[in-house]
């Protein structure tokens, strides 16, 4: 697998050489086809991916509207992690956007690399941390102009 690849992934951004070959080691990758879902919203998180070519679609489906694109994945970004660190379902759907390669890395690995690899672990989960935070910010703005628009 492609260290610099890794690298560029949010979560794994601040592990040396080393620990990337660590990730590495663990990822496999998988391929799917224009329009295939690589997750539906309400299954069972047990694995995260990061694009390695073409683009991922995260959206929900609105009732009454339909489909509404939330992000556009390129190459690099990590996408499924929520449900693999907090064990839960899946909060949207994933779709590959065009046909795409992606790394992915299940949950038992993810957990015991985290479990043997105390520097790795607090590494990773700052990370997480951090973007859990970019994430929340850009929720709250998305909200404050949500709540904006409705008042006229």
């Amino acid at each position: 697998m492609d260290k610099e690849l890794i690298r560029q992934s949010a979560i794994f951004k601040d592990l040396d050489d080393d620990e990337l070959d660590r990730i590495a080691e663990i990822s496999k990758t998988q391929e799917f086809k224009f329009g295939q879902y690589i997750f539906k919203e309400g299954e069972k998180g047990n694995r995260l991916y990061i694009v390695a070519s073409g683009e991922v679609r995260i959206s929900r489906v609105v009732p009454g509207s339909g489909e509404e694109a939330l992000a556009v994945l390129k190459t690099g970004a990590c996408f499924g992690e929520m449900a693999v660190l907090d064990r839960s379902e899946r909060s949207t759907d994933a779709i590959a956007n065009t046909d795409c390669m992606l790394l992915t890395i299940t949950r038992s690995d993810f957990e015991l690399l985290l479990d043997f690899n105390r520097e790795l672990a607090y590494k990773v989960l700052w990370s997480v941390v951090r973007l859990l935070c970019e994430r929340l910010r850009i929720t709250n703005d998305n909200l404050r102009s949500f709540l904006a628009m409705s008042m006229f």
